[in-house]
């Protein structure tokens, strides 16, 4: 059997399809487009987009199967960026942008498979402003792991609320299920998509927050020797001065004794209220009295010196927190304390 035939007979229903629409281009393939539900072109694109080259033999082949004559076109690559283009030449600008949108966004095949992709603090930042009926519809179509997940970042009395409708759940009708589906499809993976699109020093913030602290130093000077511009955008990303708000009473104090006053109090100009009461609330009243006293004699200060003295700070906190002296708060569960 020639490898032509061999690979026809591997492809997918869609991806035969995909195959077959990339062929017939704009002109031929406008009114079959037109024909097709949202769901039909979104599962066909998304094969378009994986499709890689086609050799014109693989197309005949497909033709022949399809309508049994063909007219071979050459070689055909399935893209991205082809795909998008040949959308926007046959479909209105807002339904190419939301098929496109779902294309690129998370991994999966319905979408709750997709949901099961999303990180659970997103999700449940969205879901928190749902009826509790629509959220408990939501956890349980995913799976269970990552409904308890996104669950446990629910507020409570919300999630004691979800929780009392996922009890008290029959069967869910089709209509509904549908609706709650186009809805998280149009107003909230669409969005996410979008917002996923992260600045790539934010991204790189948070690989370099992972590393230990004698890589991150390694990679910080490398990068510094090619781009000192990125280097410092990163490091000013990889931890703010607002994170210091995590710390224990305790390692405030630490802190504060390896800090001078006067750049304590500059860059205290510069942070939230939160935070002003933190460091005050670990000082004596007499300290805390005097600190402010300075701050408001400062008058106003100039940005640019209130975020050195932030970055001082938090480069103390941070050489501390390498000695063990003080423990900086991060993301990770498993360096969650117990008492």
């Amino acid at each position: 059997m020639p490898p032509t035939a061999t690979r026809n007979q591997q492809l997918s229903g869609a991806e035969k399809a995909a195959v077959i629409m990339l062929a017939l281009g704009e002109e031929h393939g406008m009114q079959l487009w037109q024909l097709m539900d949202d769901d039909e072109i979104k599962e066909i694109t998304l094969a378009m987009s994986n499709l890689g080259q086609i050799d014109s033999n693989m197309v005949e082949q497909l033709f022949m199967e399809f309508v049994n004559q063909m007219s071979s076109t050459g070689s055909l690559v399935g893209s991205m960026n082809n795909t998008e283009r040949l959308l926007a030449k046959i479909l209105p600008d807002d339904r190419v942008e939301l098929i496109m949108e779902e294309i690129r966004g998370p991994a999966g095949r319905t979408m709750w498979d997709k949901l099961g992709n999303v990180n659970e603090t997103v999700l449940a930042n969205y879901l928190k402003n749902e009826y509790p009926q629509t959220v408990a519809v939501v956890l349980t179509k995913i799976r269970p792991d990552h409904a308890s997940r996104v669950l446990s970042e629910l507020p409570e009395d919300f999630a004691m609320e979800v929780i009392t409708r996922m009890l008290r759940m029959e069967s869910v009708q089709k209509d509904i299920l549908d609706k709650v589906e186009r809805t998280l499809r149009v107003e909230f993976m669409s969005n996410l998509a979008r917002t996923n699109r992260r600045d790539a020093h934010e991204m790189m913030a948070d690989i370099f927050n992972n590393l230990d602290r004698a890589t991150e130093s390694r990679f910080i000077t490398s990068l510094e020797e090619r781009s000192r511009d990125s280097a410092e955008k990163i490091k000013a990303l990889m931890f703010t001065f607002e994170d210091l708000i995590k710390l224990d009473p305790g390692g405030v104090q630490t802190l504060l004794r390896g800090v001078e006053k006067d750049k304590l109090g500059l860059a205290l100009k510069g942070s939230s209220e939160a935070l002003r009461d933190l460091f005050f609330s670990n000082m004596s009243e007499r300290a805390a009295k005097i600190l402010r006293e300075d701050m408001d004699a400062m008058g106003p200060v100039r940005l640019k010196d209130v975020d050195e003295a932030q970055m001082e700070i938090v480069n103390i906190a941070k050489d501390l927190a390498e000695r063990g002296e003080i423990m900086l708060a991060d993301n990770k569960e498993d360096d969650e304390l117990i008492y």
